[in-house]
């Protein structure tokens, strides 16, 4: 009897081991490939030419899926070597992290950056993609920004980066052609 009760947990532990490990109700973009659709064009590695309120600068772009692809990361490095709009240059750099909320329905981009600023933004449009912040850390309160990425072609695409003062309406502080490697 006890070996046959053994036996009978046995492989009932063996029949929950190869379950999947998943919520009860909660389908993420792996299960559900089509969520990343209006945006997957980004996936691979760019090169890009900025210019604005930095001055110019030249440098790389990265958006790969990832955890089981229920998120885009992406990693930007931007170089602005000295020149009169910037005389000391600098180096940009962020990393940020796309997902998909589905109560919202809405992807949501978040964006670490070097100098210490974290932006939160939520897709307001999707012809062209609009991410617009809903938080911003580490800046004074009341200052919004907003980015903007135009597919020009499958391999080309331009981003409108916009930043608004308190009180005030959107301006231009870059803008970013990225060019796919082959």
């Amino acid at each position: 009897m006890r070996i046959r009760r053994a036996l009978l947990l046995f492989v009932a532990i063996g029949g929950l081991l190869q379950m999947p490990a998943t919520l009860e109700g909660v389908q993420g973009p792996a299960q559900n490939a089509d969520v990343w659709r209006p945006i997957r064009f980004t996936l691979g590695t760019w090169d890009t030419t900025s210019s604005g309120q930095p001055g110019s600068g030249t440098g790389t772009r990265e958006y790969r899926l990832i955890l089981d692809d229920r998120f885009i990361e992406s990693r930007t490095r931007v170089t602005y070597p000295p020149q009169e709009k910037n005389p000391k240059g600098e180096i940009h750099e962020d990393i940020g992290l796309i997902s998909y909320d589905r109560s919202r329905k809405a992807f949501v981009l978040r964006q670490f950056h070097r100098e210490g600023f974290v932006n939160t933004y939520v897709a307001t449009s999707d012809n062209p993609h609009v991410f617009t912040t809903e938080a911003i850390e580490n800046i004074p309160s009341g200052f919004r920004a907003r980015e903007t990425y135009r597919q020009v072609s499958p391999t080309e695409f331009i981003e409108l980066f916009e930043l608004a003062e308190p009180g005030q309406n959107f301006s231009a502080y870059s803008e970013t052609r990225l060019v796919k490697r082959p």
